[in-house]
């Protein structure tokens, strides 16, 4: 990683909806303009303008949820969910077709919704990168001046994330994995306007030339294999590549769980089922667990009534912590500090599925949405995420799992073939560094 350059500028316009389009953005905030944008309630936005955010907002958050409501809550979801459908990939085919979900978006463009944002950031032309189709769209669609770039946060994407015209358009997408380049020119997005940069992730949780990182890894595994099954077996090739000195054979802390609710705050219910299984284990100090909340006060309250209601109140804020925070940025930091003693992510397979490049095993829970599949289908594929169980056993299973060394091989999987280099990469290509060299892989790192 190189050290920030403080000359680089750039927008950095997010949106309020989730936590997957904050989280992107997070990392980059050390070259935003000011501060990072947030499209949906910037100071000064027209009342127009709020109003749609809104109401988009409003209803994502309630499908999210409602989804939950016996055989109508799955049907709505079901409707919801084809409009972000995304179509099989082979047999390879033209996809460039616009579909409905994109023409209404643009008859919103038409009456001028975020045209007041674009004429605004227009006054310093600076690259203008998002890591949502809309704001992206929207600074096309009203003459921004400068380079736009749209920020992918998913192992695969519907057709929606690309314009209408796409072999027309200017704007140049930053795709997490290999799929989506190949996806991105199915939908027709010319090749030179795409680029393979991985998903952002945080510089606290790298650190220059991964030493943060593998000093977290060397540090996890033996809680992963406490047998040293996988350990014995790859002793050298681990140290090859996290560092002699990195890897550590005597446990510093129990073994620590972090289960991470989505942005809507959907699956609480399933960190107190997991909580209950492995309550003795807490009991013991074998098992600390964090329980995130996010910026959800509801969820918070939730978790600590519903330990309290297990008959552990004296472990919270100890071996039992909720994190949670009023401010998603802050709430990142939180999030990233967390992660650094965290043995095991569970969770759905949401943008996080991206963060098993720091060598977390990934446990998933039930994916929500055609994306989330996507995502789960590609954690699997590299072996860095496993499906959950039956969590009322989670006491059982994942102690057969831990014994096997089956998770510390998951979390190497991370390390080894998901993308590090994401924010990295980010910053070389918006600030044109990629011609300062003849060969690009030589400054593009994965």
């Amino acid at each position: 990683m190189s050290k920030n350059n403080h000359s680089h500028r750039a927008w950095i316009v997010t949106v309020d909806m989730g936590y997957g389009h904050q989280r992107a953005s997070y990392p980059l905030r050390k070259f935003a303009q000011g501060d990072v944008i947030t499209a949906n309630s910037y100071q000064g936005i027209p009342n127009k303008d709020k109003s749609l955010w809104v109401n988009s907002r409003k209803f994502y958050e309630f499908i999210s949820r409602f989804k939950k409501v016996p055989f109508f809550g799955s049907k709505a979801f079901e409707l919801f969910d084809k409009l972000q459908r995304i179509p099989r990939f082979y047999p390879r085919r033209d996809l460039s077709k616009s579909n409905i979900q994109l023409k209404q978006v643009y008859k919103f463009f038409e009456d001028d919704w975020g045209k007041h944002l674009i004429d605004r950031l227009s006054k310093k032309k600076l690259p203008l990168v998002s890591p949502f189709y809309v704001t992206a769209m929207m600074a096309e669609y009203h003459n921004y001046k400068g380079d736009i770039y749209c920020m992918l946060c998913d192992a695969d994407i519907s057709r929606t994330w690309v314009p209408p015209n796409p072999r027309t358009s200017r704007i140049n997408y930053l795709a997490p994995n290999k799929r989506v380049v190949e996806r991105l020119k199915l939908y027709g997005v010319r090749p030179e306007k795409v680029y393979l940069t991985g998903f952002p992730l945080p510089d606290e949780n790298v650190g220059n030339d991964l030493k943060t990182l593998k000093a977290d890894i060397g540090k996890r595994l033996i809680n992963l294999d406490p047998e040293k099954v996988y350990i014995s077996q790859y002793k050298h090739t681990l140290q090859r590549h996290l560092g002699r000195g990195n890897l550590k054979i005597t446990s510093v802390r129990p073994l620590t769980i972090t289960f991470a609710v989505g942005g809507a705050g959907a699956q609480r219910e399933l960190g107190i089922e997991i909580l209950k299984s492995l309550k003795e284990r807490v009991i013991n100090g074998e098992v600390s667990m964090n329980l995130i909340a996010g910026t959800h006060e509801t969820v918070k309250r939730y978790f600590r009534s519903a330990t309290r209601e297990l008959g552990l109140s004296k472990f919270l804020d100890k071996s039992i912590k909720i994190i949670y925070q009023k401010d998603k940025q802050e709430y990142f930091k939180a999030f990233n500090r967390v992660l650094r003693t965290t043995d095991i992510l569970w969770t759905k397979p949401s943008e996080l599925t991206f963060y098993s490049a720091l060598g977390i095993p990934i446990i998933m829970a039930p994916p929500i949405g055609s994306q989330e599949m996507f995502n789960r289908r590609w954690l699997l594929s590299i072996g860095a995420g496993i499906n959950q169980e039956d969590p009322r056993y989670t006491n059982e299973w994942l102690f057969d799992w831990l014994k096997s060394g089956w998770l510390a091989e998951a979390a190497m999987q991370g390390f080894m073939e998901a993308p590090k280099y994401g924010t990295y990469n980010v910053e070389k290509i918006i600030f044109h560094e990629l011609e300062k060299t003849k060969e690009i892989k030589t400054v593009l790192q994965y």
